[in-house]
């Protein structure tokens, strides 16, 4: 196995990273463009709208003032304090036992990143033997590395005696079909004592 990847990077988690808002896009002409495209499209409106109710108002003082609004509210916005971060709700000095699902963290991506191809590899078994099998032969690699100081590949023998041979036959010779979830969580379990 030449792969050298970490357990921290196998479960590491990142965060998605928010998409760019429009009004970011396109740089500062941009900006002003569509800003501007913004208050004639508005002017247009109430100018349309004034007059279906038979009201004339001057053009300039219409323009004058769809223009001193939208300043107004954009300063407000530039001016306005950072959203408040999200508060996590106060621990209680009992604690229910339950477990929060709706928050996010790396122990439920790590599983979420097991489970779908986990999921796939029951109806496409070539699927277990391409992905979810190097990712087991890795974390075997690097509990023995961490653990003993040897891979696989560096002291084959010494390796398969600390893996024992189920462990060892399953890694080196996989098996045509997907284990069971029973036979899979017997060699999690073997793969956790190491």
């Amino acid at each position: 196995m030449s792969g050298s990847a970490s357990i921290d990077d196998l479960l590491a988690f990142e965060e998605e990273r928010p998409r760019q808002d429009d009004r970011e896009r396109g740089g500062r002409a941009g900006r002003v463009f569509r800003a501007l495209a913004g208050n004639a499209a508005l002017v247009a409106v109430l100018v349309v709208g004034l007059r279906a109710v038979g009201l004339q108002v001057s053009l300039v003082i219409l323009v004058a003032g769809v223009f001193a609004v939208s300043g107004v509210r954009r300063i407000a916005a530039a001016l306005a304090p950072p959203p408040a971060a999200r508060s996590r709700p106060p621990v209680s000095q009992y604690d229910d036992g339950t477990w929060n699902w709706s928050a996010r963290d790396a122990l439920r991506a790590a599983i979420n990143g097991w489970e779908l191809p986990l999921d796939w590899s029951t109806t496409r078994p070539e699927r277990f033997t391409g992905v979810i099998l190097p990712r087991l032969a890795e974390l075997a690699d690097e509990r023995l590395r961490l653990k003993h100081a040897v891979t696989r590949e560096s002291d084959p023998f010494r390796a398969r005696a600390l893996l024992g041979d189920r462990l060892w036959t399953f890694l080196e010779s996989p098996p045509r079909r997907p284990p069971s979830p029973r036979d899979l969580a017997v060699i999690v379990a073997e793969l956790e004592k190491i």
